[in-house]
């Protein structure tokens, strides 16, 4: 059922007269083609990820430099945002920003199985192609969320988006266990990104076919009404720059500059922990199912009691650390599992908000708004882990204390939001 005022973006062969919530209605056949693209899309990104340290080490790099390529990646997949989502609003051409962004992910990480074969230049190679990865998620992930979040209003944007999120990291749990499999064929990390150009070019192909299905949204596009996650508000701000969102900002910075990047996780499981190289996928495709369930998990509750369920993220970042960090084998793995779960609500949960807070026309701004907001979050947490590495109990109180102000400023955003 089409909510009053909202027209859906995308067209299909069929139209269900029916809002349903189970997965045989058509309702949800643009929410599971965006999955499926970026379940594809996953497999390469999420496949080199947990390489990335290991790479870099093997390449000469320091933990320092480590935590700031990888901590920089993340910041430049979140800050950059800033840039792409207003920018996909102004064009209203948000399939644009949508393909250029997965054809540069798919270009760069296959590249990176020609970094240890270029000599001393390899180094420097890594760590652009690893940051053109995550530039290529900036540039397509305001305007893709867009996409989603209308097609999802139908099936209740909650589950909309855990469903998405859930085919997604299907990819991204995946994508390591066929390059952990190469790894134990061939020992050679050069295979293991070179393979990755094949789920690279499936997901340009799966994206193309849901092209011809699915629309830019029109340059006219008006607020759409509240849905009821929302609060009972009386009408939306046409900026995007209210105080709730502001807030709701703040508190994504702090909370990502305790959420360690995995590249740092990997290189204290190689170079501390004795891991082998071939085990790190495994462990990291093992987080991204604990990312699965707790995507899933937060989207009912999220279209069930709203906001508050981001309360349990700050919570589960302020134990990685704790865990992930340990010489401990078993609270090692405890840590990976609970990092997937962190993970898997921000990049779910979180944009449901978004796209519940602020109106349809403003959301790719607001997408790479509230990103800039996580991404400055991610370097600054970046530098943190790499300088405070070897320092274990300052790193683990810094990143409770970050945690602490998260918590404190999000019960704030929540009361604003809720007019309390």
């Amino acid at each position: 059922m089409e909510l009053p005022g909202r027209r859906l973006l995308f067209r299909s062969r069929r139209r269900s007269a029916g809002a349903g919530g189970t997965l045989g209605n058509a309702s949800w056949g643009p929410v599971v083609g965006f999955g499926l693209v970026s379940l594809a899309a996953d497999v390469v990104s999420d496949g080199a990820r947990p390489l990335a340290g290991p790479l870099l080490a093997q390449l000469g790099a320091s933990a320092l430099l480590v935590g700031l390529v990888t901590g920089g990646a993340e910041a430049a997949a979140q800050g950059l945002r800033l840039v792409f989502g207003p920018w996909a609003d102004r064009t209203r051409r948000y399939w644009t920003f949508t393909m250029a962004g997965y054809a540069l992910t798919a270009v760069c990480v296959p590249m990176l199985a020609l970094a240890p074969l270029v000599g001393a230049p390899g180094l420097v190679l890594a760590c652009t192609l690893i940051l053109g990865d995550r530039v290529g998620k900036a540039v397509r992930s305001p305007a893709k969320t867009v996409l989603l979040a209308a097609a999802a209003q139908p099936v209740g944007r909650g589950r909309g988006f855990a469903v998405h999120k859930s085919l997604d990291l299907a990819g991204a749990l995946l994508g390591p266990l066929l390059v952990s499999a190469v790894l134990a064929l061939t020992g050679l990390i050069t295979a293991a990104f070179a393979v990755l150009a094949f789920p690279a070019l499936a997901a340009l192909f799966v994206l193309v076919r849901l092209r011809r299905r699915v629309s830019d949204p029109d340059a006219d596009a008006q607020t759409k009404g509240p849905t009821p996650a929302s609060p009972p508000a009386a009408a939306r701000p046409s900026s995007v720059f209210t105080g709730a969102f502001l807030l709701f900002g703040v508190a994504a910075f702090f909370w990502s500059a305790g959420l360690v990047a995995f590249g740092v996780i990997s290189f204290h499981l190689t170079t501390t922990a004795a891991v082998p190289v071939a085990v790190i996928p495994l462990l990291y495709a093992g987080a991204m199912g604990a990312a699965a369930l707790g995507a899933l998990v937060s989207g009912v509750g999220y279209d069930r009691a709203g906001g508050a369920v981001l309360l349990a993220l700050p919570l589960l970042i302020a134990a990685v650390p704790v865990l992930a960090l340990s010489p401990a084998a078993g609270l090692v793995l405890a840590g990976v599992l609970v990092w997937g779960a962190a993970t898997g609500l921000q990049d779910s949960t979180v944009k449901a908000l978004i796209a519940d807070l602020v109106p349809e026309i403003r959301q790719g701004t607001a997408y790479g708004v509230f990103a800039a907001f996580e991404g400055a979050g991610a370097l600054a947490g970046g530098a943190l882990y790499g300088a405070l590495y070897d320092a274990r109990p300052l790193l683990i109180g810094s990143v409770v204390a970050l945690q602490v102000v998260a918590v404190v400023v999000l019960l704030a955003a929540l009361r604003r939001w809720h007019g309390t």
